[in-house]
């Protein structure tokens, strides 16, 4: 009696490892952060791109970062609590710490947004390079747009600016990111020079990266191509053997079929 085949669900059931505590944390709380971070940079941004909003809205906007800030505290020592080893936590996540403690200093509050590419590397493709390409991608946007802000910030009104409004400041991170530096704008303050080198080597790392990936790509193609290549010239050659074989067997036959071959047709001579 035949067995029906096992389903490939209940495959991948048995071959994805079980959940841990903290994982479901992870999946509860990442679409929350990103929805958080988002509106965190809205709350960062409304000051600096009208800085003549009333002292009401300038007080809401830092409600809300601070509480943004708090969420991903929450977040941090709820993972910290739900992970099987702490000590190994503390150890691979000192940068997360950093992010946490370091905004305290307002000149460095911004890097409550650096938690947001953290997570939405938690929500990219479920593919390596999907993964990659997603987080590459989104990071330069966000970098784009925070370098943007946060550079106006610091430089405007400032003695000998360039930099003078957010629209400098975008023209000023893209130059800076792609490495062009056209040296129209630059920032003057120490805190602008900080986040300039910081955007100088975040652009050429994420060029790296893109590039990288790229390269593992056209590898991956040239490969396939190769695969398929060396398939057909296999099938080819199984073709022309059964050909030849085929050839072969017919001028053994013909043969046999000739005057006074011992194979002689009995048709033959008929009539």
């Amino acid at each position: 009696m035949s067995t029906a085949p096992t389903p490939r669900a209940d495959v991948d059931d048995t071959s994805t490892e079980p959940r841990t505590a903290e994982d479901s944390w992870v999946a509860l709380t990442e679409w929350f952060l990103i929805v958080a971070s988002l509106v965190f940079l809205v709350a960062y941004a409304i000051p600096i791109i009208w800085p003549g909003v009333s002292h009401a809205v300038h007080r809401d906007c830092n409600v809300v970062t601070y509480f943004v800030w708090a969420a991903f505290g929450v977040d941090y020592v709820a993972r910290l609590i739900l992970h099987a080893n702490r000590i190994e936590f503390l150890r691979t996540h000192v940068f997360d710490l950093c992010v946490l403690v370091l905004p305290m200093l307002r000149p460095m509050r911004l890097l409550r947004l650096v938690a947001l590419l953290s997570v939405m590397n938690r929500v990219g493709a479920h593919s390596v390079r999907g993964r990659v390409v997603t987080y590459a991608t989104s990071s330069a946007l966000l970098l784009l747009v925070v370098a943007s802000l946060a550079i106006t910030d610091a430089e405007r009104g400032q003695p000998g600016a360039t930099i003078k409004n957010v629209g400098d400041g975008l023209w000023w991170s893209i130059t800076t990111m792609t490495t062009v530096g056209y040296g129209d704008h630059y920032p003057v303050t120490v805190t602008g020079k900080v986040i300039a080198t910081a955007l100088l080597l975040s652009g050429i790392t994420l060029l790296g990266i893109v590039t990288g990936t790229f390269a593992s790509w056209i590898a991956d193609m040239v490969a396939e191509s190769t695969e398929a290549q060396d398939e057909t010239r296999e099938i080819v050659e199984t073709l022309v053997t059964e050909v030849r074989s085929l050839r072969d067997e017919i001028a053994e036959l013909r043969a046999g079929r000739a005057p006074g071959g011992a194979g002689q047709s009995p048709f033959d001579g008929a009539g």
